[in-house]
């Protein structure tokens, strides 16, 4: 079924305000840390002359520069959106944001070349989005709000886990018990099966869990929903050859609870692998769209989904459901006879007490294991029954 006219009009004004927060980062975030520079001349003399003494000042001046780093890294993520579509004009990307699809797959891999479009008209909640009125209503100026600025950080963030040294000990701990199930599961396959079954990542994020899955010679595709996540995920993937190209500073946003002025300034340098370093012939790609909807359905005849992957990962992933019900059943319903799905993550449900009206089904572990059980999954633990 065809997306709704204003469904469409509605994602590309929210793509279009994604890119826009990318773009005004640094305007946003020097005024914060200016606002620590005016609380200082606040306070009475003898305690401003304290804090100069302590470098507090010098502090702000370095967090300034590494912010500047910043917005330069996340300008290089938006210099190009044709990928996802039109490009708004820069320089009235508050009101006019052209025929933006972002949509499309995002493909590392000469043997994937073929986009597929995918759209949906089940969106989130977004601060700043706005619903159409019409064509002869000007859409409102785009103001990226702290609900966007805090998506941007946590972006630059993710950056850290899934992309740098620092980030390994994280990655060890969530992607390689995942990864080694996965062999585990397939450990008699030879490496040209391997490279006959398909691997499914729901809630990819910046793709690194995809991305490791298809280097083990694994058809892997990823499915993400954030745009924040698909800008990001592309640009790494696709746009960046070599490795520790782009450097940040995630941990200047805050001075809370920081131990020492390194800890705040803590320059990260990504990717720690060569994100084309994938072996020849891989089989790997990226789609952009809502998990029910895109693997939900069978509204695309030439992409089939029903018993068609032979492995589905999610991490971190299933708390993201309104109707949990929905979302196990869908994967019980896309393996392919003798699959596995892998799940690792919290059950830190993301629309419990939203005030958004939307649905929202909290299990327990105990019910969630029973209700997996009842769609038809069979546990198994480290190779047992």
């Amino acid at each position: 079924m065809a997306p709704k006219l204003e469904d469409v009009e509605e994602e590309q004004r929210h793509f279009a305000n994604v890119v826009n927060t990318f773009r005004n980062y640094a305007q946003y975030t020097l005024s914060a840390n200016n606002r620590r520079r005016k609380d200082i001349y606040r306070l009475p003399q003898a305690d401003q002359e304290l804090l100069g003494q302590l470098g507090y000042k010098q502090k702000l001046d370095a967090a300034d520069k590494a912010i500047l780093a910043n917005a330069d890294f996340l300008a290089k993520i938006v210099e190009d959106t044709q990928m996802f579509g039109d490009e708004p004009n820069r320089e009235d990307a508050e009101n006019t944001f052209g025929e933006i699809n972002p949509y499309n797959s995002l493909s590392h891999d000469d043997d994937l070349g073929q986009p597929h479009n995918h759209s949906h008209s089940d969106s989130h909640s977004h601060a700043g989005a706005r619903h159409g009125h019409g064509p002869s209503q000007p859409a409102r100026k785009f103001r990226p709000a702290e609900f966007d600025m805090d998506k941007l950080r946590s972006t630059l963030k993710q950056f850290v886990r899934d992309w740098s040294e620092e980030g390994e000990a994280e990655r060890e701990a969530c992607y390689k018990p995942m990864k080694d199930a996965l062999l585990q599961h397939f450990a008699n396959a030879t490496h040209e099966e391997r490279r006959k079954l398909r691997v499914l990542v729901p809630g990819a994020g910046l793709g690194r869990l995809a991305y490791d899955v298809a280097k083990l010679g694994f058809v892997c595709q990823g499915n993400e929903f954030s745009h924040y996540m698909l800008l990001s995920s592309f640009f790494i993937l696709n746009k960046t050859d070599g490795v520790k190209c782009h450097t940040f500073y995630p941990y200047v946003h805050s001075f809370s609870n920081a131990p020492n002025k390194v800890s705040i300034l803590q320059a990260v340098s990504i990717p720690d692998v060569s994100p084309s370093d994938l072996p020849a012939g891989s089989n790997f790609s990226l789609v952009a769209g809502d998990f029910e909807e895109i693997y939900g359905t069978e509204s695309d005849p030439d992409e089939p989904q029903h018993g068609q992957w032979d492995a589905i990962l999610t991490c971190f992933f299933i708390d993201t459901a309104k109707n949990i019900v929905n979302y196990l059943r869908i994967i019980h319903r896309i393996l392919a006879p003798g699959g596995v799905w892998i799940n690792l993550g919290p059950l830190l449900w993301h629309w419990e007490n939203n005030t958004s009206n939307d649905p929202s089904v909290e299990l327990d572990l105990e019910e969630l294991k029973s209700l997996a059980r009842r769609i038809g999954f069979e546990f198994s633990v480290r190779g047992s029954r």
